[in-house]
């Protein structure tokens, strides 16, 4: 017997996609939209490859004038939408639901650079930018953008605003939130919100953008913003050291904030397992357990190369290091640099692993390490344990390669397992179960988990004050309320 209801309602459902269809393309121009099927799709997929969604359509705007009118309408018609950027976030916070019922918004179209200003050591970007375009834009004019990320030919800056990117460079330069000025952002209601102000100082009451950084394209869709430039250095020198332990990293790391200041640019750990899994050779020949990249950079008078010969002499007659090759050109440097992009290139090729994002008070990072290492030892003592991360703030990367003859399930139950101890390790320390890379919905449970009653209340406020519908990116960092 025919379900009469039920037919009804899909044919009802399947006229009103079409409409909504015909209405996105008035908007965006036919060019401007795709009812996406191929599942291989980079909208439907992260760069990691583990997850897939389904979007009910990709919607590509050009202007945040078509990003407002997008808003509207969905807010209209009450369609969840998700912001999706270079969809490198590897949290699944830009991933559209399996369910097929949200609306990716992707922004790549808008990808202008706007302006320079070179008197104000700031620049005006489009949400769509690529980081390495707003990178080399920047050098052009004898200026340097420091984000550096190993994702930056995809990564986008509104992403990189939407989950306050970190990088090689935070310990002199600081986050996403250190870099921006301001932002323009639309709200899920289409309304816009123009905060682009070049202004070092502006203390005129709540400082809203930084609700916005870190926000994951929860409380608005980021479309242009302001950053901040600084002089591009003229001399950049490199090392690559060899030491005997992660405390005696944590000891040359304290050493080089004295004696390099803030010339000191990067300070990379790396591990001996890490470098053989990189597939590249080890610079120094034999191997040690652990490696640092120490870069600094500096411009003006200061003798940059005469400074790290100093510093480095030092440090291996006081025994803090082992073994050491500086970069004699910057192809030298760039293959030092190219073993940590490695690890995690191998990393992804290799298929399912445990990528975890975390941060523990600097001194507590030779701790973490061991206890962490031990912990996935006693779950499985054939997998693979590659720890590696910005030393100067405290991020880590501890990732598990699973061993090979598992099955894919049983390689999904034991990364499970893995990180549930990782951040049990975490929560003793002090940590954070994310430094850089955000909540997004894989990591949701365990942040909640993690927070107070009073902590979740105030997040539930900001984001009813922002998005009372509930219908932008639901269910990433909060669970999805219904409206």
């Amino acid at each position: 017997m025919l379900n009469i209801e039920a037919m009804d309602f899909a044919v009802t459902k399947d006229l009103l996609a079409k409409d909504l269809l015909a209405r996105l393309t008035g908007i965006v121009g036919e060019s401007g939209v795709m009812a996406d099927a191929d599942p291989a799709s980079r909208y439907r997929r992260d760069w990691s490859g583990d997850g897939s969604g389904l979007p009910l359509a990709v919607v590509r705007p050009r202007s945040s004038g078509e990003v407002a009118r997008v808003a509207a309408l969905c807010s209209e018609r009450g369609v969840k939408l998700v912001p999706q950027g270079g969809h490198t976030g590897l949290v699944s916070g830009a991933l559209p639901s399996a369910a097929g019922d949200e609306l990716v918004l992707s922004l790549e179209r808008l990808n202008r650079i706007v302006s320079i200003d070179e008197d104000n050591f700031s620049m005006v970007v489009e949400a769509g930018c690529v980081l390495e375009t707003v990178r080399a834009a920047a050098a052009e004019r004898g200026f340097v953008f420091p984000l550096a990320l190993g994702s930056q030919g995809s990564c986008q800056i509104g992403g990189a605003v939407a989950t306050n990117a970190g990088g090689l460079n935070v310990l002199r330069y600081g986050m996403m939130r250190d870099l921006v000025l301001g932002l323009e952002m639309v709200l899920p209601d289409g309304r816009v919100w123009d905060g682009q102000k070049a202004l070092r100082k502006d203390n005129t009451g709540y400082d809203l953008k930084q609700l916005v950084l870190g926000s994951e394209g929860t409380l608005g869709i980021v479309t242009a913003v302001t950053l901040k430039l600084f002089p591009a250095p003229t001399q950049v020198e490199t090392a690559f050291l060899a030491l005997d332990s992660a405390d005696a990293v944590v000891k040359l790391y304290g050493q080089a904030r004295r004696d390099l200041c803030d010339l000191l640019s990067a300070f990379e750990l790396l591990t001996d397992g890490g470098v053989v899994h990189s597939g590249l050779p080890n610079p120094l020949g034999s191997p040690a357990p652990c490696y640092v990249l120490l870069e600094i950079s500096a411009s003006g008078l200061v003798d940059a190369r005469a400074l790290l010969e100093t510093f480095l002499e030092s440090a291996l007659e006081r025994g803090l290091v082992r073994d050491g090759a500086m970069a004699a050109t910057s192809a030298h440097a760039a293959s030092f640099w190219q073993i940590r992009e490695m690890i995690i290139e191998r990393q992804r090729r290799e298929g399912r692993h445990l990528r975890t994002d975390i941060s523990v008070p600097i001194s507590a990072i030779a701790r973490f390490i061991a206890q962490a290492e031990s912990a996935i030892e006693a779950l499985s003592p054939d997998a693979i344990v590659l720890a590696y991360g910005h030393i100067g703030d405290g991020n880590l990367h501890f990732n598990v390669v699973p061993p090979a003859g598992l099955s894919e399930a049983g390689k999904i139950d034991l990364l499970h397992r893995c990180e549930e101890r990782i951040f049990a390790v975490l929560d003793g320390l002090g940590g954070s179960i994310s430094a850089e890379h955000g909540i997004g919905r894989l990591k949701r449970h365990a942040f909640l988990d993690r927070i107070s009653p009073v902590h979740r209340d105030l997040l539930g406020a900001i984001k009813q004050v922002f998005d009372p519908a509930g219908i932008l990116n639901p269910g990433r960092i909060l669970e999805h309320r219904a409206p």
